[in-house]
């Protein structure tokens, strides 16, 4: 399970405005083994983390490379995943590599392959100097991908894009709410979004939710209603903060959980140029 919240306006009015504002947490197994954003491949052109798991490594749940290419993943909440389905972090892998094909076309050429997969959904997005592009593909939805409409503000968890589950309307209100604050600072933006990012209230009852969690326990299900998640052995362990400015600045900052312990975190944060 994840949580993306992100709001995309490819032409700030403001110079000191936003083309992306990005704020996600990736759920996991805190014993699953993975490794914290880093630049990797040729030229240490991408930067994300990275999934060790025997038979998944390489693949990833969020990454931006220098080239302005950005992909996230978040999975389907369905009770009886295909143990044998492929791998679904290669999807956010495999585009971030590949320097040739445009984000709509990969998701078009993922989306014949959809089957293939337990249910996910997948954002892909290019930040370039004469057009910012960001489209969105759920195998358990439109059999098409999608152009977002810029200025939006998105939300995206373990359903179809802006399903109104309860944690993704008090995580986007709250997110909104944060980002239309114009007296931030580029540092006390972040810290906000953290904030959004680590709210463990739960949002119970949620019928929407838990229709589509057939197959989960009452506990798991009420856990899994936080934006924050926390449960013995799953949870969340990782925020991710991506902020584009207009002149094609990126922040990146991320917050790792350690030791499989939610109570030791660890922050790094990133700076390059786009080479648009």
């Amino acid at each position: 399970m994840c949580i993306i919240f992100f709001k995309f306006d490819p032409r700030p009015a403001s110079k000191n405005a936003y083309r992306l504002i990005l704020a996600a947490n990736r759920d996991e197994l805190y014993n699953r083994p993975s490794k914290a954003a880093d630049f990797w491949g040729t030229n240490s052109d991408i930067l994300s983390g990275l999934d060790l798991e025997y038979g998944k490594e390489g693949g990833s749940w969020l990454g931006i490379s220098r080239r302005g290419k950005l992909a996230a993943i978040t999975n389907y909440m369905e009770g009886r995943p295909n143990p044998d389905a492929q791998g679904r972090g290669f999807l956010v892998s495999n585009y971030l590599m590949d320097k040739d094909i445009d984000s709509y076309s990969y998701l078009k050429k993922v989306s014949t392959e959809g089957h293939l997969y337990n249910g996910f959904n997948l954002i892909t997005a290019e930040f370039k100097a004469k057009q910012d592009i960001v489209c969105y593909y759920g195998n358990r939805g439109s059999p098409e991908p999608i152009r977002l409409n810029p200025a939006g503000i998105y939300g995206l968890s373990n359903s179809l894009l802006d399903t109104p589950w309860r944690k993704l309307l008090q995580g986007k209100r709250h997110f909104s709410s944060v980002v239309s604050d114009q007296s931030l600072s580029s540092d006390g933006l972040v810290q906000e979004l953290l904030n959004v990012l680590n709210n463990e209230e739960l949002n119970t009852p949620d019928p929407i939710q838990e229709t589509q969690g057939d197959g989960y326990t009452t506990h798991i299900l009420q856990a899994l209603s936080a934006v924050c998640v926390r449960s013995p052995h799953y949870g969340t362990r990782t925020n991710t903060i991506i902020l584009i400015d207009a002149a094609g600045n990126v922040t990146f900052t991320e917050r790792t959980m350690l030791d499989c312990d939610p109570s030791k975190w660890s922050t790094s944060s990133f700076q390059f140029e786009l080479q648009e």
